[in-house]
């Protein structure tokens, strides 16, 4: 057996009437760890090797707490000791390698190490988790599968109850799992579980953030975030402004944004900008959109198609208003790249 996993967690888990995982709670997942901590959970529990998720009972939270105690692992101890109180389902899920997951409680420990800041966007294969994941009614009383809600809400207003749903979705809120260190969010339904926010930003009421996306550093939300995206730090979003993602038709041009860059407000862009760029207000670029060149001199160098532009810094997007067609002013370098693809047109 390897010394060494990718990630493991300590979870609270919710099932429905056929006892298919719904969600899982890690309040603190672990990105890989020490042997002495994997010697631990194997002379704890029944694993065997690879990646596995177990139910333990209180003789094994028992046997965990002493063994990662010994081990210096106090953390994971102190909680391990915690859970033996918990009236649900307590789960170990050990991820030995980093791999597409089996069941939904691999996938929830993916998406919470993002949100936990512990992996980046991109950075754990998440590859058929839909197929995975239960459609789920997240309520006042819970999550509750989709199917059976309405008998729960037959038995609530017998018992003079009423279950408010908040939303209908595979994807819960991602600040009822975690709300990490130094952000502002002025919606947390808008959030998915599985964003990633670096420290500083805020996200503004309109603002969105999909799950495996996000942002880097210091940003301003106030558009939407897809799934996929990543915002480098020192970047703003304005006001209804959109970045498209690869489920929505980006085809195999990675979108994301760099540092220090604006995208307006109603702005949108469907190739991924470098460092320092500006997309003006109300201006869509998709990866098929034809810009014309400009330099320094606002004289024209060449038209390309956006998506040759993808990637690259210090770029100023705008739309000429007297004849509609969409620029881009640029410095030297950048003219002379764009020369260089054209060398064989």
């Amino acid at each position: 057996m390897s010394n060494s996993i990718f990630a493991f967690g300590l979870g609270i888990g919710t099932q429905n009437k056929e006892d298919q995982w719904l969600e899982v709670f890690y309040s603190a997942p672990c990105l890989g760890a020490e042997k002495s901590t994997v010697d631990a959970i194997v002379e704890s529990t029944n694993y065997e090797g690879g990646n596995s998720t177990l139910v333990l009972d209180e003789s094994d939270l028992n046997r965990l707490h002493m063994n990662l105690l010994k081990a210096g692992n106090i953390e994971q101890a102190e909680l391990a000791s915690r859970l033996k109180a918990s009236t649900q389902p307590v789960i170990l899920c050990i991820l030995a390698t980093d791999e597409a997951p089996a069941n939904p409680a691999e996938v929830y420990l993916k998406l919470q190490l993002i949100s936990h800041r512990l992996v980046q966007p991109h950075g754990t294969v998440l590859d058929g988790m839909f197929g995975l994941l239960v459609n789920t009614a997240w309520t006042s009383d819970g999550p509750i599968d989709v199917r059976e809600l309405a008998d729960r809400q037959l038995s609530a207003r017998m018992e003079g109850r009423t279950i408010e749903v908040f939303s209908v979705d595979k994807f819960p809120k991602m600040l009822n799992f975690v709300v990490p260190a130094g952000i502002r969010v002025g919606d947390a339904a808008r959030i998915r579980l599985g964003a990633h926010l670096g420290e500083g930003t805020t996200v503004m009421h309109e603002g969105f953030v999909n799950f495996n996306a996000g942002t880097l550093g210091t940003s301003m939300v106030e558009g939407r975030i897809s799934a996929g995206v990543v915002v480098g730090n020192g970047s703003d979003l304005g006001g209804g402004c959109s970045t498209m993602g690869t489920l929505s038709g980006g085809g195999n041009i990675v979108i994301g944004v760099g540092e220090q860059c604006l995208i307006g407000a109603n702005a949108g862009i469907g190739i991924g900008l470098g460092d320092r760029c500006t997309v003006e207000s109300g201006l869509y670029i998709t990866a098929g959109s034809k810009v014309t060149l400009l330099d320094e001199n606002n004289q024209v160098v060449s038209v390309v198609k956006a998506r040759e532009l993808s990637g690259q810094s210090d770029l100023l997007f705008r739309r000429n208003s007297e004849s509609g067609a969409i620029e881009c002013k640029t410095n030297k370098t950048a003219i002379a790249l764009n020369e260089a693809l054209h060398a064989h047109n």
